[in-house]
């Protein structure tokens, strides 16, 4: 998919920031005093002057589980013109990946974005049939703009909704007349 985006967040889709279950969230390759939380967590990712930097090389592979079941509708990636990221793949529901076999899985989409994407951080939508019922999502940042060996990522932002799920304790037993 091209980084075709969307004007704005199209109604009803929230900010799935208080949905992440951060205590399992994983970054391979990230530098240690440049990580994940930077790009991630409220606050941080408004700050331009924060960023997630990769470490040995241009890639970066995050693991983002959820507290609940939610619906992916679109993703905002926000970096450098220079180094921030170009081919993005995402994955739903795929736990323990790693750089060794990141490659075996068809990615459920992926994005490459523009110079222009990353300066504006404008929300690529995504296929959403592809992520109706995520538990966790798998970004793996292939490369960058300049093909330089570091990555930076200023924002990452993630818009979707959560799955209703029925209240069985809600429902009345309908009486027969």
């Amino acid at each position: 998919m091209s980084a075709e985006s969307a004007s704005a967040i199209r109604r009803g889709q929230v900010d799935l920031l208080d949905f992440i279950d951060w205590s399992a969230v994983e970054c391979l390759n990230q530098s240690t005093s440049h990580s994940i939380s930077n790009a991630l967590k409220q606050g941080y990712r408004e700050d331009d002057g924060l960023n997630l930097e990769s470490d040995a090389d241009e890639q970066l592979l995050i693991y983002i589980p959820f507290n609940q079941v939610i619906k992916l509708h679109s993703i905002v990636i926000k970096g450098p013109e220079d180094e921030g990221p170009k081919t993005v793949k995402l994955f739903s529901n795929k736990e323990h990946m790693g750089f060794s076999n990141v490659n075996d899985f068809p990615p459920s989409d992926t994005a490459v974005l523009s110079p222009e994407n990353l300066k504006e951080g404008k929300p690529v939508v995504l296929k959403y049939v592809k992520f109706q019922n995520v538990r966790s999502l798998t970004i793996f940042i292939e490369d960058n703009q300049s093909d330089s060996e570091v990555t930076k990522v200023q924002k990452i932002a993630l818009y979707g909704t959560t799955v209703e799920t029925t209240d069985m304790k809600g429902l009345k037993k309908i009486e027969d007349h």
